[in-house]
């Protein structure tokens, strides 16, 4: 990985699970990072760190399945079990709790509450 790892120019502001979430003050998100040899499927470690950045329980969150399909999600992003190599570098964005999520090959998850109440357009 070339240049400073991105995490040098976030604040940490606390920790879910085990992950240090961090905040990007210029953009208003949210981000952490799964370690690749550590065994979570991306679809727990989102539920946990949405729970954590909206200060809810997990269970007071919409569920995973009406935004995406959390066992492909968990698919797409297998090699963070350590048991399969990396491969390519992409990422899945959707809607989940009403914040713009973005999950990346590399293992970070994006969070932007920003954009949790969207005004309806119109009349």
């Amino acid at each position: 990985m070339s240049g400073p790892d991105p995490r040098e120019t976030l604040t940490a502001i606390g920790d879910t699970d085990g992950r240090t979430v961090y905040y990007d003050e210029d953009r208003g998100t949210y981000h952490t990072w799964c370690d690749e040899g550590d065994y979570e499927p991306v679809s727990t470690a989102l539920l946990m760190t949405v729970s954590s950045v909206l200060g809810v329980e997990p269970d007071d969150l919409e569920a995973l399945s009406e935004c995406v399909e959390p066992d492909a999600l968990n698919a797409l992003f297998v090699h963070w079990r350590g048991d399969e190599p990396r491969i390519g570098d992409g990422s899945v964005s959707f809607t989940f709790s009403q914040c713009a999520v973005t999950v990346r090959s590399d293992g970070e998850i994006v969070i932007d509450p920003t954009r949790r109440h969207v005004a309806p357009t119109g009349g």
